[in-house]
């Protein structure tokens, strides 16, 4: 191997996922929170390396990534009254607890979708990166006047009102622009099943966000409001649910569209087990919106997890390893998994190359585990070690 001096960390584990593919008996140089090389000969590592060797049986692989977070909303049954009411040194106290809580299952990158008053960038800011996952920041979500969300301080109508909040949240830092296509529940008067914007808005939201070299993700819940958010070519789509009046519906043509289109759909999984048994009109709506995600997988759409986690006491930080776990129970076999919570995340989220894969120049975000989890993805709670930026984290 050749290396450059300097002082240098070796990581050794019987095998390692690299974010595509699985190789056996692997080593990985990294050097100032990069990684600098990764060797699969059996090469001795360099003289003046630092070498942990986790053992035959571990495996390696890239950090986790979560396309779909809320760092600011603190996962209680009040999440709503605290983000939008609370002071803000209080939210951002709420967003570091939420952070170092994520980063501890092995999640090395977020996407925040939602925060409020840009306060996702001053923890961005604040917070040393060993201390959270790396942060792709949407800021407040672009919504309609009272519209979903709009407590978060994101409303914006009409084509001047639209281009002046994409600019500001380029202006501000921002990475990804988040717009409410469709109403949420989440929001006292807001209807999931009713649109937000019409298409030539959508279409604006996203020309503009790419002409400033942002990303564009649009939550959309509602029939209607899915077909106008694939065809303004938006980069992922949060939820994908396909709510309508009488229930959830798939629409294929949808899905095929955007198979075609390569879009990314963000899905909603991961939660506690509530214990408790729902009643039958909400346990249906929920079977009938599992059935849609295990089509969608099986479509062939790229599909990658995001929590939706602080929402509610079932979506709490930290509630990845249960996405991962669902959506191996909806059909997509673990190896899947593991490249759409890593590579294919990665590129969703608008950081591929330096995330999601353990590749030379990556970033040094890892995950180390005890055991398979191409054989049990369960075995992502297996955590023998966190490394964030080159630094062990746990």
């Amino acid at each position: 191997m050749t290396v450059m001096r300097g002082e240098l960390l070796a990581l050794r584990a019987g095998h390692v996922f690299d974010g595509v593919d699985v190789r056996q008996s692997g080593m990985v140089l990294i050097e100032d929170g990069v990684i600098l090389d990764v060797d699969f000969t059996g090469a001795a590592p360099p003289e003046h390396a630092s070498v942990t060797d986790f053992g035959p049986d571990a495996w390696l692989l890239p950090g986790l990534i979560d396309a779909h977070v809320h760092l600011c909303w603190d996962g209680s049954k009040e999440a709503v009254a605290h983000v939008s009411s609370d002071g803000h040194e209080t939210v951002l106290e709420t967003a570091r607890a939420s952070a170092a809580a994520t980063l501890t299952t092995g999640v090395t990158t977020v996407r925040d979708l939602g925060d409020r008053d840009y306060l996702t960038l001053a923890l961005r800011d604040q917070m040393p990166p060993t201390q959270r996952p790396d942060i792709v920041a949407a800021g407040p979500p672009i919504t309609t006047r009272g519209g979903h969300c709009h407590f978060l301080g994101g409303e914006a109508e009409g084509a001047d009102a639209l281009r002046a909040a994409v600019r500001e949240h380029a202006e501000r830092g921002c990475d990804v622009v988040k717009v409410m296509a469709s109403g949420g529940a989440m929001t006292p008067g807001s209807d999931s099943l009713q649109q937000q914007y019409d298409r030539s808005d959508l279409r604006l939201i996203v020309d503009e966000a790419h002409r400033r070299g942002l990303t564009a993700a649009a939550h959309a819940h509602a029939v209607p409001a899915i077909a106008d958010v694939v065809d303004a070519d938006f980069d992922t789509i949060e939820h994908f649910s396909f709510m309508t009046p009488d229930g959830v519906g798939l629409r294929q043509d949808l899905v095929d569209e955007v198979v075609r289109r390569e879009t990314f759909v963000s899905v909603t999984v991961g939660m506690l087990p509530s214990g408790a048994p729902l009643p039958p009109p909400v346990a249906a709506r929920i079977a009938e919106f599992w059935d849609v995600v295990a089509k969608v997988i099986a479509s062939g759409a790229r599909v990658v997890p995001g929590t939706d986690s602080g929402i509610s006491p079932d979506k709490p930080h930290g509630v990845y390893p249960h996405a991962l776990s669902q959506l191996t129970e909806l059909g997509m076999p673990p190896r899947a998994v593991l490249r759409s919570a890593t590579s294919e995340a990665a590129k969703a989220v608008g950081r591929a190359g330096r995330k999601g894969v353990v590749r030379p120049s990556a970033d040094a975000d890892l995950l180390v585990l005890g055991s398979s989890p191409i054989d049990d993805i369960s075995a992502v709670t297996d955590i023998h070690a966190v490394y964030r930026a080159g630094h062990r984290v746990r």
